[in-house]
């Protein structure tokens, strides 16, 4: 009896350990498939020279070394909220892509409706916006499978990026996509308050893929994704997305 209790303890600590290498194994795999976007390369390096110069100049310069330590407390809280903003995970679609539409960002969906939509189509079409806080992936990713039809850029202004006015007026940029089974699907990135940096990859004439970074937004903001009308929504007002995993919407 007490070599059987023996035994079933040694298998439930194996089985323990087992889980716990398991869970340690998952999360080593989770940091390798997170990078650093190319996009904040050089920000990162400037800022990082700046706070070590920074800091050097106040250790060796002041006499009262409580200073230099909360400025060294405050230098290694900015840079990991900019090491924080520019990450840049792998991420691969787990699933067939044929009429899938994935969101193409990290944030929160806070537009779902019909619209007019008067650069491009001049008809009216669906809807689907994603709005980027600070602490989200400002990478961008193609929201379909086809060959990019159109890009454009347009300058404009600055203001909030969940305003319903900011998808017309904001700076933004356009990529207009044919996907296989012949629908036009378009992604229009917007610069918002803060940020004042979009950069878009995309070229006309070239095939895209989900999977492939369409572009980044530095220091914001929002993405709309305009569908055609008909199309099945996947997602409710307020529902969190992981963009490249997210599926948004499923086109008819």
């Amino acid at each position: 009896m007490i070599t059987c209790r023996f035994f079933k303890l040694n298998v439930l600590l194996r089985d323990k350990n087992v889980k716990n290498a398991m869970t340690r194994l998952n999360n080593i795999k989770k940091i390798k498939k997170i990078r650093l976007h190319r996009e904040g390369t050089h920000i990162l390096i400037t800022s990082a020279l700046l706070l070590l110069l920074l800091n050097a100049a106040i250790y060796w310069g002041l006499q009262n070394k409580i200073v230099f330590y909360t400025v060294a407390c405050i230098s290694i809280v900015l840079y990991s909220l900019m090491v924080n903003f520019f990450r840049c995970p792998i991420r691969l679609f787990d699933g067939n892509t044929e009429k899938v539409v994935v969101a193409p960002a990290d944030g929160k969906i806070v537009v779902i409706e019909e619209v007019d939509e008067h650069e491009y189509f001049h008809d009216k079409r669906l809807m689907i916006s994603i709005f980027m806080d600070v602490t989200n992936v400002h990478a961008n990713w193609y929201p379909v499978d086809g060959v990019i039809r159109h890009v454009d850029h347009h300058n404009g202004r600055f203001m909030k990026a969940w305003l319903p006015k900011a998808s017309t007026e904001n700076e933004r940029s356009m990529v207009v996509i044919d996907t296989p089974e012949g629908h036009t699907v378009m992604a229009r990135q917007i610069a918002g308050a803060v940020a004042r940096r979009i950069v878009t990859y995309a070229e006309k004439g070239e095939e895209c893929f989900i999977d492939e970074h369409m572009g980044f937004i530095k220091f914001g903001s929002r993405v709309d994704v305009y569908l055609p009308l008909g199309t099945e929504v996947c997602v409710k007002m307020g529902q969190k997305t992981t963009g490249n995993q997210t599926i948004i919407a499923k086109l008819s």
